[in-house]
């Protein structure tokens, strides 16, 4: 596995962050709303990079985004409604939900396609510790990865990632140079 940092560090290398200030996170509020601590990975990332897509591709969740979908906190409470109602319609939750008090928090989601990239929230464990979660969003099939989600986010920008999914990036844009473009450049900043 990937050791944390350095996987920053190589991510930050492949697909360079915006460069200019970029709004401030409080932490301590998003988590307390939240309920939970968050990694320590994913605070760098959304440290670095903000709101915004990773080669067209993945977008990542930040506490108070100004573009509503793209919000930590409103996806977090979306996908836990929308969630619940296919398991109690009888769609199959994960294996690994099996263990009492685990549960899932989103923090991307691929652009286009319905599906999101969460945590495994298990009982008891570190936030650092947790893994991740891909779900195809439009059917019931889950993915779990061993691994943070910088080092999964990288993993799949690098194509070494060990999953059935993200065919639009590896078949169609098979980009060169890696990119991440921000919410803002992408939607237009929004109306104060």
């Amino acid at each position: 596995m990937t050791q944390p940092r350095r996987a920053f560090d190589d991510l930050v290398h492949l697909c360079p962050p915006p460069v200019g200030p970029l709004p401030a996170v409080d932490w301590a509020e998003a988590e307390r709303a939240l309920g939970t601590a968050l990694p320590a990975d994913y605070k760098q990332l959304v440290e670095r990079y903000g709101d915004g897509l990773f080669d067209e591709t993945v977008w990542l969740l930040v506490p108070d985004s100004a573009h509503g979908d793209r919000d930590l906190h409103a996806q977090t409470a979306e996908r836990a409604e929308i969630l619940a109602g296919l398991w109690d319609m009888g769609e199959e939750s994960p294996a690994q939900l099996l263990e009492p008090g685990a549960r899932v928090l989103p923090w991307a989601f691929e652009e286009g396609t319905g599906a999101f990239l969460y945590w495994l929230v298990r009982p008891g464990q570190h936030p650092d510790e947790w893994t991740v979660l891909y779900n195809e969003g439009r059917g019931p099939l889950w993915e779990h990865h061993d691994v943070g989600c910088v080092a999964f986010l990288l993993a799949v920008l690098t194509r070494t990632a060990q999953t059935e999914y993200f065919g639009y990036l590896y078949e169609v844009l098979q980009p060169q140079e890696h990119r991440f473009v921000t919410a803002d450049e992408l939607l237009g900043a929004p109306k104060q």
